[in-house]
C-alpha cells in the first residue's frame, strides 16, 4: 500500500485521538414528551427577574423599570428557528454600557477594540461579543436588551432577552438574560 502525505497525516491524527487520554463527551439534549428536543428549543429555565451588569469589575443590578426608563430601540428581526418575523423593544446595549461606565468616545476607542462581553441566561447558556459588535458607531446591526416582544412582556423568555439584529440566526440571542459582563484584554 502506497502512503501519501495526506493519508499519513490522517493516520497520525487518528492515532493521537485514539491514544489521547482526553475525551470529549457530548451531552445529550433533554427530551420532551415527543422525543428529542429540536435544536432551537431550550431546557426549562427560571425566568430572569433582574439583570446584573458588570463593567470592568463594577456590578449594577438593573430592573425592567430602569431599562424601560432609558431611551428605547425597536428592531424587527427574522427568527430562523421559528421562521417568523419578531419585533422587540429594549435598550441598545451600547447605550447601557455607556450609562454604566463604558462610553465609546475618543478616550475609550482603543480599549473598546480590546474589550469583550459575556451575556448569560438563567439556564447558564452564554455568548461572547466583541464590544465593536454591539457599538453602533462600529457595527451595522443593533444589539438590544429587550424587555418586550410585539408590545408585550417577553413571557417565558424572562424579563430580559439579548437580541442581535445583525446575526442571520438567533444563536447569540440570550433568553432569560441575567448577566452581562464586560472585560478588557489589557
Amino acid at each position: 500500500m502506497k502512503m501519501t502525505a495526506s493519508s499519513l497525516s490522517t493516520l497520525i491524527v487518528l492515532g493521537f485521538l485514539v491514544m489521547s487520554p482526553v475525551r470529549v463527551h457530548a451531552q445529550a439534549a433533554p427530551k420532551t414528551e415527543m422525543g428529542a428536543m429540536a435544536e432551537h428549543e431550550h431546557a426549562p429555565a427560571s425566568p430572569s427577574k433582574s439583570l446584573m451588569l458588570t463593567v470592568d469589575g463594577k456590578a449594577t443590578t438593573l430592573s425592567v423599570a430602569e431599562l424601560q426608563a432609558m431611551p428605547q430601540k425597536t428592531v424587527t428581526v427574522h427568527n430562523e428557528h421559528t421562521k417568523a418575523d419578531e419585533t422587540y423593544t429594549g435598550v441598545l446595549l451600547g447605550d447601557l454600557l455607556a450609562k454604566y461606565g463604558f462610553p465609546v468616545d475618543k478616550t475609550t476607542h482603543r480599549k473598546m477594540l480590546r474589550s469583550y462581553l459575556i451575556a448569560e441566561g438563567t439556564d447558564k447558556y452564554w455568548v461572547l461579543y466583541s464590544v465593536t459588535e454591539i457599538e453602533g458607531s462600529e457595527h451595522n446591526g443593533d444589539v438590544i436588551v429587550a424587555t418586550s416582544v410585539g408590545g408585550k412582556p417577553l413571557a417565558e423568555d424572562g424579563q430580559f432577552k439579548l437580541i442581535d439584529s445583525g446575526d442571520k440566526k438567533p444563536q447569540r440571542w440570550v433568553r432569560n438574560l441575567s448577566a452581562i459582563t464586560l472585560k478588557s484584554a489589557e
